[in-house]
């Protein structure tokens, strides 16, 4: 079982990994060049322990303790046995870290990548053991949501993904395997294709910024919540379930589908959905906000089914 984790990259996003990796027992290690990186690393950590601690996510070995910082690359991930990168969102950048630590880390670890969209068959060609790169790919908080895409390339072993679906299983995650590279995963293609609906029934003149969030908020976002659109369909088909969507209700979801446009996010669509979003947000901070939103997953998570 895996005890020591590197975390290569600790903003934001590596700070989230590195309180759940802490608080299901393991030992962090973590690097980031960034001049307050450790003390942003520690407060965000002290910051999320209680929360984990609510949704009894802490286990009784864990220890916030367990974490050390470094300066270089080569030391954060020496003995690691599990490396989760979360470097700046940018191909250059990627290339030069994954070279670096695939030079340094132990030739049995695993090295994987949080990137949001770039494919790790991008990130292997700057290394010598390509077959043990992955893609590990989180939703924001990490630590909070239990989603991570787990993508492999032609290079990448099996035993690799397999190893990065059980890490991840181990520390209260829900790994799904992507089996094909695709720019942005599965997820993100999912809500961008929502999302491209909303922009496009928005500058129709069809539903305001604020009601087209709601309309997802207070409706199939409440269902989402517990299951997918297939079983959610599933549901809708009644006694006769999918088949009897297929059937009777398919058939006018298609006329929906044809029926979509193509918006540009042009500079006047883009004002009116950030025009849009600042009326939503009605005067609360960015950080108001995340606080709001991790408060009520907090709730949902506790009457989930999630880890």
């Amino acid at each position: 079982m895996t005890k020591r984790v590197a975390v290569i990259g600790a903003g934001t996003i590596g700070a989230s990994w590195a309180a759940i990796f802490l608080a299901r027992g393991l030992e962090v290690a973590a690097y980031d060049p960034a001049p307050n990186g450790e003390s942003f690393l520690r407060k965000f950590i002290g910051n999320a322990w209680p929360t984990l601690r609510q949704l009894n996510w802490v286990l009784p070995e864990a220890d916030p303790m367990r974490l050390t910082f470094h300066r270089e690359i080569a030391a954060a991930v020496r003995d690691a046995e599990f490396i989760q990168e979360s470097g700046p969102e940018r191909e250059d950048v990627k290339l030069a870290l994954f070279k670096e630590i695939d030079a340094a880390a132990p030739p049995q670890s695993v090295i994987a990548s949080s990137s949001s969209g770039f494919m790790v068959s991008v990130m292997q060609l700057a290394c010598k053991h390509p077959e043990r790169c992955v893609i590990g790919h989180p939703f924001n908080p990490p630590h909070l949501i239990p989603l991570v895409e787990v993508v492999g390339s032609a290079q990448t072993s099996p035993q690799a993904v397999a190893a990065a679906m059980e890490f991840y299983k181990s520390v209260g995650k829900r790994p799904i395997h992507i089996k094909k590279e695709v720019r942005g995963h599965v997820a993100n293609r999912l809500q961008t294709v929502l999302w491209k609906e909303a922009v496009r029934l928005v500058t129709e003149g069809v539903v305001s910024v604020s009601d087209a969030d709601a309309a997802i908020a207070y409706g199939p976002g409440l269902r989402w919540a517990l299951m997918g659109p297939h079983l959610t369909f599933h549901l809708a088909g009644g006694e006769g379930g999918m088949t009897h969507f297929m059937h009777h209700i398919a058939p006018a979801a298609q006329t929906w589908i044809d029926d979509g446009g193509e918006p540009w996010l042009t500079p006047e669509v883009q004002k009116l959905i950030i025009d849009g979003v600042a009326e939503e947000a009605a005067g609360r901070s960015i950080a108001d906000i995340a606080k709001w939103r991790d408060r009520k997953l907090v709730d949902i998570l506790k009457v989930s089914d999630a880890p």
